[in-house]
This record gives C-alpha cells, structure tokens and sequence, in this order.
C-alpha cells in the first residue's frame, strides 16, 4: 500500500516580485516628484501676484520681470511723513523654495534709503528682524509689502538692526537724521529717469505731448477713472483740429 502523501500547512512561501527598479529608474522619480513639487511653488506665486494686484498698499508698486518669475521691480511713493515726495526704486526676489518654511522674500533697494532698517552699504531690507521666521500659511507677497510700506512712516525703531546709526539719530538727533533722510528724498526725485536696464517699470521724462493730454483732461474730466478710450480720443481729436 503506497504511503499518503503529506502537505505542509506551515506558511506560505514569500511571492517574490517580478517588478525591480533600478537606481537610474529612482533618481528619475525623484526628479519627478520635485518637478511637481517645483510646480506647485511656482503656482503658488502667479496666485500670489495675482491677489497683490487688488490688494497691494497703496503707494507701492511691483511689476514682474520677463525673464524670471521669481525676480520683482518695484516703486514705493511715499506720500507723507519724514520720507514725503520720495520715490525709491527696489527689486524683491523669491528664493527657489519660496512658499516653504523659512524662505525668506530678499529686498534690495536700488536707490539710496537712510532708514534704520535698510542696510545703508547693501540696500537690503531687515525683513527677519519682523519676521524671524517665515510661515508660508501666514506671510505672503504683501505680507512683506506692507512691511516695506510700515518703515517709511514708523515713527520708533526700536527693534531695527540694520542701520544702527539711522535708528541712534532717529532717537536722539532728529535733526540731523531728517537732514540725511531730506538728502535721500531729494536724490531718490533726481535719479527717477535713471531706469534699471532690467527693469520693465521704466520712468520717461515729460513731454510737451504729456503735458497737453493732462491740461486736456483737466479741463474736460471731473473723473478720470471714469473716462473711456472713445472719450479721449474724441477730446484729442476736437483738440487737434481748433
């Protein structure tokens, strides 16, 4: 009589699998996957940009630059205060991983600012003295933007670091800090048609042109954020032919 044949209820051999990646295979998901993630970021920016359109402080100005995304010309107007009638040029840029933890906008002014919170040899503005550390679900493009703004009408700085000497003046000497201040409005005014090649925010002398279309408008215009373009140019057109 031939012998049972006996079966193994112990555990099941493990299935090996049949899909294997080779290190080549990771390197090009990791890639990937920081694409998508680099993506993400750049999203996040165009959004951003989006929103300061309608929500800028008002007196600021920030046009992006054509060659890079991360890169900002801007224009404060500063319309009172010690900083009255200045006009100071700057340029924020986004580090790579902005929108991440502690990626810090950078703004560098390119006209001279005598202020205790720009750094008078780099023109760098002190933002991490505001803002230690950086919370991509709280500070945002305006964020910094309004930080900006705040430092040309504050009235204390206790808490600047950047330009140690500007803040002792501001404390003790304001005469001779408004004095310094005066010299930097006037020569921000000065340098205004000096236009950053870079730049697509550009300032143009005015022209005769200019000067015609603003007496045209103000004789003829009580609002003119109500005038449309067939208007003007109907005004235009009956002033060319007196």
């Amino acid at each position: 009589m031939r012998e049972p044949v006996r079966r193994s209820f112990g555990p099941p051999e493990p299935i090996v699998s049949r899909v294997s990646l080779h290190s080549a295979d990771l390197v090009i998901l990791d890639d990937m996957q920081e694409e998508r993630e680099q993506a993400l970021r750049d999203y996040k920016v165009t959004i951003e940009y989006k929103h300061l359109k309608s929500h800028a402080p008002g007196g600021v100005y920030v046009i992006p630059s054509l060659d890079d995304l991360r890169t900002f010309y801007g224009i404060i107007f500063v319309r009172r205060g010690v900083f009255a009638n200045g006009i100071f040029k700057f340029v924020l840029r986004l580090p790579l991983l902005y929108n991440d933890v502690d990626q810090h906008p950078r703004i560098t002014f390119q006209s001279e600012v005598y202020n205790p919170y720009i750094d008078e040899t780099t023109g760098e503005l002190d933002i991490k003295t505001a803002y230690p550390n950086w919370d991509p679900s709280k500070h945002y493009l305006v964020t910094v933007l309004t930080f900006l703004k705040k430092i040309f009408y504050a009235k204390s700085f206790g808490d600047a670091q950047a330009n140690m000497e500007a803040r002792q003046l501001a404390e003790e000497n304001m005469a001779v800090y408004r004095a310094k201040v005066d010299a930097c409005v006037s020569k921000s005014q000065k340098d205004v048609y000096d236009n950053d090649p870079e730049s697509v925010a550009k300032f143009t002398e005015e022209q005769l042109s200019h000067r015609v279309l603003r007496d045209l408008l103000k004789a003829n215009v009580k609002d003119p954020a109500q005038v449309s373009k067939t208007a003007l140019l109907s005004m235009i057109s009956k002033a060319s032919n007196v």
